[in-house]
């Protein structure tokens, strides 16, 4: 696709757009153009209307009869369903539970104990630090287990599988880079020598299509806060194929993973099939947060967001490096709009500064150290005249130099 020549073209993008109605299910702050939904998604009505109703009438009039009555206790695996639909999972086989650190120890040890034989973990080394801290995490308890990581013990995550590989953690998209791997090739690699692969998909789930069961993944665990927009710290589900639930056993075996979690038995005996990976009781509240944002997917075509978000982000690439080219811009991450995510990373050696500029410019992105400057492409409430816009304030900060101004220098949070 060549770049526009002007705004009008744009415009035209944007009215033939078929996800174009769904920008109003969002709340977007005027005068902000929001490109970090792949660190935090937008709010919507009807997150707070799933909220309100779980507030105001089954929490202060149900009580503890809501645990029932408003289906509580059967949340977890109910929007486990609703979310296994978006990365191709069929029902049973995923839950919505905890967070993405936690779910990774449970999986990691879950993995390790189908391999009593076998002992070593396979990892990226330029993963998303949690899914590092949780791999050495699970290690050290582990007595003989190894870690081995892709760009540090090999070039390449394949050269690191072999016959003593229990089980590898891989994202599915690179959280900095947004290199997108392929699903199916990787996972029959891995079961070709008998290892077991657990796919992350904190930047895939609600981005892009997924198939897991198409792919014949093991398992999968991911967040629900990013594109998938159930609000901050939203829980977390971890996905498990069905051949594999009678043989997985996870070490935090909290009373909701019990098989018979009100006989209130002194010892512990495993549920069946994917409860087996609930712990402690789940957080009601977000959880209905995150149905009012799920029930939003019940009228997407993922194939038709796949479509925007390419179509966004190298319109993106294409304007960026024609008017911003010449002010130490660098494309981070793939070119071709198949190889990657829904997110385009560039650096440039103040990144920091320059992104602190843009987000005062109402511009949001967010910063990834050492110089990496990144942009999420949310396709539901991302327009093509935001990327438009957004490359016209990074221009001119660029340009007029905005970005070295001293209050930028100055090393705060970024979001």
């Amino acid at each position: 696709m060549r770049a526009p020549l002007d705004l009008a073209a744009v415009e035209a993008m944007d009215a033939a757009d078929p996800l174009r109605a769904m920008r109003d299910r969002f709340i977007l702050p005027e005068g902000v153009i929001y490109l970090d939904g792949n660190s935090l998604g937008a709010a919507a009505p009807a997150v707070f209307n799933e909220l309100q109703k779980a507030a105001t009438q089954e929490w202060a009039q149900d009580l503890i009869r809501a645990w029932n009555t408003a289906g509580w206790f059967d949340m977890p695996v109910a929007l486990g369903d609703q979310l296994g639909r978006l990365i191709g999972a069929a029902s049973g086989q995923t839950v919505v539970c905890d967070t993405t650190s936690i779910n990774i120890y449970k999986v990691l040890h879950a993995a390790l104990g189908m391999r009593p034989n076998r002992s070593v973990i396979v990892a990226e080394g330029d993963s998303f630090p949690t899914d590092l801290y949780m791999a050495e995490g699970v290690a050290s308890t582990r007595p003989g287990t190894l870690l081995r990581l892709e760009g540090v013990d090999a070039p390449t995550i394949e050269e690191l599988i072999d016959e003593r590989v229990a089980v590898i953690l891989v994202n599915h998209v690179n959280y900095k880079t947004g290199q997108l791997r392929d699903m199916a090739a990787l996972t029959c690699k891995a079961h070709q020598v008998g290892a077991l692969i657990v796919w992350d998909l904190c930047h895939t789930a609600g981005a892009l299509p997924v198939e897991l069961d198409a792919a014949n993944a093991d398992f999968a665990i991911g967040c629900t806060y990013k594109y998938l927009n159930g609000g901050p710290g939203a829980p977390a589900f971890i996905y498990a194929a069905k051949r594999h639930h009678e043989d997985v056993h996870q070490p935090l075996s909290g009373w909701w993973g019990h098989a018979r979690p009100f006989a209130f038995e002194q010892s512990y005996t495993a549920g069946s099939g994917i409860r087996r990976f609930l712990c402690g009781t789940q957080p009601v509240l977000s959880m209905r947060a995150l149905k009012g944002a799920l029930d939003i997917w019940d009228d997407v075509d993922m194939a038709a967001v796949r479509k925007k978000s390419i179509a966004l982000t190298d319109l993106f690439i294409q304007l960026v490096e024609a008017r911003c080219g010449a002010y130490g811009l660098e494309l981070e991450g793939p070119r071709n709009g198949n190889a990657r995510g829904s997110q385009v990373s560039f650096v440039h050696p103040h990144g920091y500064q320059v992104m602190r500029a843009l987000i005062e410019r109402g511009v949001i992105g967010d910063f990834r150290a050492p110089s990496t400057i990144r942009f999420g492409f949310t396709p539901l409430y991302v327009g093509y005249k935001d990327v438009w816009q957004a490359v016209e304030v990074l221009e001119d900060i660029l340009r007029t130099g905005a970005w070295q101004e001293a209050r930028f220098a100055v090393k705060t949070a970024v979001t």
